[in-house]
């Protein structure tokens, strides 16, 4: 399965990666190569994650981050990845 990465899941990646760069030397890029692990998982299990807010919802492994998607036909489309312990109204707020 083919895997997109819209621009909203990017500038979420890019503000983690932030966050985390500003904890701890070399933690952002820890982050990005987790999160870029998990979400290249997708092209083989694309769809069998629980639907939450419409969307896919696959949970990044080493940090505290959710991964909403869609699939369509044979693509996979990354939407947003966003932190999960925000308020849950911003999350819908994100996916819509």
């Amino acid at each position: 399965m083919k895997l997109r990465i819209l621009p909203s899941a990017l500038t979420d990646l890019t503000r983690g990666k932030m966050f985390y760069a500003r904890l701890d030397q070399g933690l952002g890029e820890y982050f990005l190569n987790s999160l870029f692990g998990d979400i290249d998982s997708l092209a083989h299990h694309a769809g069998s994650h629980p639907k939450i807010f419409g969307h896919h919802r696959l949970l990044a492994k080493r940090f505290p981050f959710a991964i909403y998607y869609k699939k369509e036909g044979g693509v996979c489309m990354v939407w947003r990845v966003l932190d999960c312990r925000q308020n849950p109204v911003k999350t819908i707020r994100a996916l819509k």
